[in-house]
């Protein structure tokens, strides 16, 4: 914890004065009280409870005196709060592999099933924007609150042949940062079929330096990427999650699918898919993010309930004079109302 106004942090040495004051009243109450024959009486009636009982209104009094100090120095503390103005990106797979039904009752209906639960229990504040990928990536629905509109992206899905997941980060970038300089056009069409250099895509103004931040520092959005294969075309996601590393934003992976793997069918042809566990996993360390395996539908839901709750908050470092100020109102409030209680004013 630190302070706006240190320096009103001295008026706390009025406190053992406070406590010597108080001391001192006790003593000279006391040597009155030696007049009165009956003393010894009297202290037995009372009993060890109830002289306990008479500093308890005292003690809250003083707790009140130093939260209400402390808030006078203005108090900055690194606390939890829903975030005010948070991005959430759904980089979602659509190749052929999706099709497979080791999840029931196939990856991409769960898929889709689980991001539209997700979706619907964000809070309302909350912009989610859309990225599918295949062979290509494209942009599906731009960041928005309209939950409408994002349940009609995620049902419009098509699968494709090819997995670009480096691309679906990368356009997620591009529109978490327009100006970031990406080649969003590098991103889709043919051109996105064969494994791109990075420096092709890069479009950045060299009048304009960027200067990289620490990963998981930007708090304002963060990227999840669902995917059930390995990476066949497009950028390489190591090098894209650097691209979001050096952002500060968060490439949250899921991987969806048994660890197996399953051999898929689709129009004469065949393939077996299974999940490249250890770049997804690498992509997440890389820009401070977490990797989680979905086998099931059931697994995939637990997932996206797990992030819903982690990407709604953020930490930062906030002012909490108001807190201890209403703490010290309280307790005041509490010490004056025992003593009225128990003695019938105000001590």
């Amino acid at each position: 914890m630190v302070f706006l106004w240190p320096s009103l942090l001295w008026l706390l040495l009025s406190v053992p004065l406070l406590v010597l004051l108080y001391w001192w009243l006790l003593h000279r109450r006391k040597k009155t009280a030696l007049s009165y024959s009956s003393l010894s009486l009297v202290r037995e009636a009372m009993g060890p409870a109830q002289h306990l009982r008479r500093h308890i209104p005292p003690f809250l009094f003083l707790l009140a005196l130093v939260a209400l100090l402390l808030a006078a120095a203005r108090p900055l503390a690194v606390i939890t709060l829903p975030s005010q103005d948070q991005t959430i990106m759904l980089a979602m797979d659509v190749s052929g592999s999706m099709r497979a039904t080791d999840v029931q009752p196939d990856r991409i209906t769960a898929a889709q099933d689980a991001a539209k639960a997700f979706i619907a229990e964000l809070p309302r504040h909350v912009r989610v924007g859309i990225v599918a990928f295949a062979g290509s990536a494209q942009l599906a629905q731009l960041p928005t609150q309209s939950r409408d509109d994002l349940v009609k992206a995620i049902d419009s899905f098509q699968l494709q042949r090819g997995t670009a997941t480096g691309n679906g980060i990368m356009l997620s970038l591009a529109t978490i940062f327009p100006d970031a300089g990406i080649d969003i056009s590098a991103l889709g069409g043919r051109q996105a079929m064969k494994p791109r250099p990075l420096e092709d895509l890069n479009k950045q103004d060299p009048a304009k330096p960027f200067t990289p931040v620490a990963p998981g520092s930007y708090n304002s959005a963060a990227i999840i990427m669902l995917t059930d294969g390995q990476r066949t075309t497009g950028v390489d996601p190591l090098e894209a999650a650097k691209w979001a590393a050096d952002r500060g934003v968060r490439v949250y992976t899921v991987g969806v699918g048994t660890l197996q793997g399953e051999t898929i069918g689709f129009e004469g042809w065949s393939m077996r898919v299974r999940l490249d566990e250890e770049t997804l996993k690498a992509v997440a360390t890389r820009t401070a993010a977490e990797y989680f395996h979905a086998a099931t539908a059931a697994d995939l839901k637990k997932v996206y309930e797990t992030l819903s709750s982690r990407l709604t908050v953020e930490k930062k470092e906030t002012e909490i004079s108001a807190l201890l100020a209403l703490a010290g109102a309280v307790l005041a409030l509490l010490a004056a109302s025992l003593s009225v209680w128990w003695y019938g004013r105000v001590m």
